[in-house]
């Protein structure tokens, strides 16, 4: 039987779950990133739908533009050059504005909880006009500080993600809540494949997603009624 006194948590694990969890303020509830635009032209409408649209997200933007941009943060790339290509290639605006509302939201509250060197100067370089402050970069200040590995960051990253956005799914298409879990169950084996490709993506795979995603995210801006922010 396992001996909890000689192994114990590793001393990031518990403060890792807190910055993921879903309760965490960061405004994830408003935001759909596209699949409003999706439900609206009744392409996303019950849970097997909504599945195809999700593992298409987890493979493509959660993987080449936010999990990448983990990745070489925590390979020593400055999170000011970072930033800059994240606000780059981030060509939708309200899927823009919503990395950058919920990356310095997280910034204000990591500094309050999680302070550290890195996450200070990450603030200092927003707060001054010099970066913008996108989330994903702001989790990885802050889970590297923490001394969370890489590969659990990643896996902590994205599942948080897909968690935010199948919850927001549930009650815009609607879905049931056992929907919604069986769609998370799938959900994590698209996660572990998205963690190991990752990490053999090269630099010039930065921010290569489908024009399609990007196309319906730029539609909702003049979408006549909806219920999220991007």
């Amino acid at each position: 039987m396992p001996n909890i006194a000689t192994n114990p948590l590793p001393g990031y694990q518990l403060a890792l779950q807190q910055l993921t969890d879903s309760a965490l303020p960061t405004g994830a509830f408003a935001h759909s990133l596209g699949f409003e635009t999706y439900i609206d032209r009744g392409l996303v409408r019950d849970e097997e739908s909504f599945g195809v649209w999700l593992g298409a997200f987890i493979s493509q933007p959660l993987t080449y533009s936010d999990g990448l941009a983990i990745r070489f943060l925590y390979e020593g790339w400055a999170v000011g050059h970072l930033d800059a290509l994240l606000s780059a290639q981030l060509l939708p605006r309200q899927v823009r504005e919503a990395s950058i509302k919920m990356g310095t939201r997280l910034i204000e509250i990591g500094s309050e909880v999680f302070p550290s060197a890195e996450l200070e100067l990450y603030r200092e370089l927003v707060a001054s006009g010099r970066a913008a402050g996108h989330q994903p970069l702001a989790f990885a200040v802050v889970a590297r500080s923490l001394g969370v590995p890489l590969a659990e960051a990643l896996a902590a990253y994205l599942f948080a993600a897909v968690t935010s956005l199948t919850q927001n799914a549930v009650r815009a298409i609607p879905l049931g809540q056992n929907a919604g879990q069986r769609l998370l169950r799938d959900a994590s084996d698209g996660v572990a494949a998205a963690v190991v490709q990752i990490g053999h993506l090269a630099p010039d795979d930065f921010g290569a997603v489908s024009p399609g995603l990007e196309i319906s995210q730029m539609r909702h801006e003049r979408q006549r009624a909806r219920m999220f922010m991007s």
